[in-house]
């Protein structure tokens, strides 16, 4: 019973003109988009997905959806890790110039072991 079905149906597809797309129709205008600062598609963030869909006729919020939900949770372990990785690169900044600090240390301590000028060069002419 399935093989008249499956003939049938191939055979309709192969007398058919149109033909079918596979490409995903969320990518339309996303390179325009991306180029004038905006999200690579027009769900990503913004008043529609950021805000909820509808409220109590008294004024109180709706419950947030699960979609709203996930994407306050991605903020803010986002958040996190931004906080983290700028307190890291701070850190190394403090490091670098500890570093330097020790180093400019070092090479004045090397200059005051050196051999000091004695006798005529001691001696500072004076001013005219």
């Amino acid at each position: 019973m399935a093989a008249p079905v499956r003939t049938l149906c191939c055979s309709a597809l192969r007398l058919s003109s149109r033909h079918f797309s596979s490409t995903c129709g969320v990518q339309a205008g996303q390179k325009w988009r991306t180029e004038h600062g905006l999200s690579r598609s027009g769900t990503e963030y913004g008043p529609l997905t950021d805000l909820p869909d509808w409220s109590f006729e008294d004024g109180r919020p709706a419950p947030p959806l699960k979609g709203q939900l996930r994407r306050r949770k991605e903020k803010e372990e986002l958040a996190r890790r931004i906080v983290m990785l700028n307190s890291e690169v701070d850190r190394g900044i403090e490091v670098w110039e500890e570093k330097q600090q020790e180093a400019k240390r070092m090479e004045e301590h090397k200059q005051s072991l050196l051999l000091k000028p004695k006798g005529n060069l001691l001696i500072k002419k004076p001013r005219s």
